[in-house]
């Protein structure tokens, strides 16, 4: 039977011990397994998340929340799973928290921000009711607009949602989804170190995907905990596939070259690969290892 964890203890541990653990979202079977079988490799925590649009493409969150908990147990996963809500409004993190997502994501940016804070903490009494983890967003992250990426998170914002309870929190520190534009500033380490100073959850780093690794170290440094992973898989799923097709291996009938099953191999392969060189250098502690500060114990996880 599959377990699910909150995670709050290992994002904890790597905020502490300064490496960060890969929230890596998923956009169907071959997505869910492919992270999967990276974590069983590396023998690493794994946290995958849906966002919306990808939930709706799946088949809801109900389904998303049953593949992940049906590929746990058929692959005969032995590390500690964490099932995120990824940029979910307030309604999508209730639907959540009902199914038994163990964290949730509630952005609330959009909304004044006083309006967010009173929502955030709602999301957390509901949340932290069923031993669930919550995250938050402060300032705002970029959507491809430009060089100087988002709206940077205030460090009075910060103070104020991890008052509210709120056990990971996703500041904009220039930061930005999608693939980075040639004249990006890069992070804004300043005001991270500022919010690192007066606040002490782990800290998120959205837009993962296309920050140079010299930046994303010294963010984790600084207390990034969490790093978001979504485009630089999809680019790696894309690239193999193409190359797949353009060796027209696709074309091989007699070898069933078309079958969809050895068509969407190469790209899944290829997110399995990424996934564990990405481990690698954010420095993700192994469980139960001689290193490990953070120990796998499956009677203390919910049960879904």
């Amino acid at each position: 039977m599959a377990y699910l964890v909150n995670g709050n203890d290992i994002f904890k541990a790597a905020r502490k011990n300064h490496y960060a653990v890969g929230a890596y979202n998923t956009n169907n079977l071959e997505w869910t397994r492919a992270l999967i079988k990276g974590a069983k490799e590396t023998r690493t925590p794994l946290l995958i998340q849906v966002s919306t649009g990808a939930a709706k493409y799946m088949g809801g969150y109900k389904t998303v929340r049953d593949l992940v908990l049906n590929e746990m147990d058929n692959m005969d996963v032995d590390v500690p799973v964490i099932l995120n809500l990824d940029h979910g409004d307030y309604e999508s993190a209730k639907e959540c928290i009902a199914l038994g997502y163990s964290s949730v994501m509630f952005d609330g940016h959009k909304l004044p921000v006083e309006e967010n804070l009173e929502k955030t903490k709602e999301i957390v009494k509901l949340a932290h009711e069923r031993g669930i983890s919550v995250e938050a967003e402060i300032g705002k992250i970029g959507e491809n607009q430009g060089a100087d990426g988002g709206e940077l998170a205030s460090v009075e914002d910060a103070k104020r949602f991890v008052a509210a309870g709120v056990d990971k929190l996703a500041c904009g520190i220039g930061n930005i989804h999608g693939v980075y534009p040639a004249d990006w500033k890069g992070l804004n380490f300043d005001r991270l170190k500022e919010i690192a100073d007066a606040v002490d959850v782990p800290l998120v780093l959205h837009g993962g995907s296309g920050i140079p690794q010299d930046q994303i170290k010294k963010a984790i440094s600084l207390g990034i905990a969490k790093i978001n992973i979504n485009t630089e898989f999809q680019l790696a799923f894309q690239e193999a596939t193409r190359k797949y097709i353009e060796a027209e291996k696709d074309l091989d009938k007699a070898n069933k070259g078309y079958d969809p099953r050895k068509l969407l191999r190469a790209g899944t392969d290829a997110i399995t690969e990424s996934m564990k060189e990405m481990i690698s250098w954010m420095g993700t502690r192994p469980i139960d290892g001689k290193d490990s500060v953070v120990k796998f114990d499956e009677a203390s996880l919910n049960e879904e």
